[in-house]
């Protein structure tokens, strides 16, 4: 008879089990994304980093994807490896110019 009760539970387990996926798969199923939020408007000087850090305080609160955020961690890394500035292009098809020497002394 132990056993047959033990079967009982494994079953209402499963069952549960089971359930519990489905409100979570149905939750899932219904959540409306939040909307999207313009990217930061670029300003200058101080003000456009202490604008960036209220922005990046905010996202740390935040446990959803993001649009907003998404573009304060891309402001934030390209600051962070200084790429402000655009790279002036190099063509390839161009030599270089050729390095001068200086004479020994």
């Amino acid at each position: 008879m132990l056993h047959a009760s033990s079967r009982t539970a494994k079953i209402a387990g499963v069952a549960a089990l089971a359930g519990l996926m489905m409100a979570v798969a149905i939750v899932a199923a219904v959540h409306k994304p939040e909307p999207a939020q313009a990217p930061p408007v670029a300003v200058r000087g101080e003000a456009r980093q202490d604008r960036l850090a209220r922005e990046l305080e905010r996202c740390a609160t935040l446990t959803m994807p993001n649009s907003g955020c998404e573009a304060a961690w891309a402001e934030n890394r390209r600051r962070f490896f200084r790429q402000d500035a655009p790279t002036p292009a190099v063509d390839a098809s161009k030599p270089a110019a050729p390095a001068t020497e200086t004479p020994a002394p």
